[in-house]
């Protein structure tokens, strides 16, 4: 739909990309600027990744240069430590968007990611209720 021809949504003047219906329209790959993968090094973010400002970020003015997603994303880390699926929630945005712009934030050292410990890691639960028990003993 152009801005002159009017259809069901009903186009605004001057807002070319707006249906009044939906809002404002941006697909996905608009965002990612057709990338699928998160950045050249192909990082893996999963669900439950933690996503942090980096203690160093870059100045104001690399920032200033960042979409506005990319932005949104970056307030929200700055918020609290959040995972990769609570920023898709709170950014409402598809989770394949969310990893292809944290993968630019963290290339860009705006982020950093710490991965959560795989389950086959953490103590038996049996020796964590002994070491209870022996300090309750004390």
């Amino acid at each position: 739909m152009n801005e002159d021809s009017p259809g069901d949504g009903q186009a605004l003047p001057g807002s070319r990309w707006y249906d009044a219906d939906a809002g404002p329209l941006v697909r996905p790959y608009a965002m990612t600027g057709g990338r699928t993968k998160p950045g050249p090094s192909n990082v893996r973010f999963d669900l439950i990744a933690l996503v942090v400002v980096d203690d160093h970020p870059p100045g104001s003015a690399e920032e200033s240069l960042l979409g506005p997603e990319h932005r949104s994303l970056l307030t929200l880390c700055r918020a609290e430590t959040q995972s990769v699926a609570e920023l898709a929630a709170d950014a409402d945005l598809p989770v394949g968007v969310v990893r292809v712009l944290l993968g630019d934030l963290l290339e860009a050292g705006f982020v950093k990611v710490s991965r959560p410990v795989p389950p086959a890691q953490l103590p038996d639960e049996r020796i964590l209720r002994e070491v209870i028990d022996g300090l309750r003993a004390l």
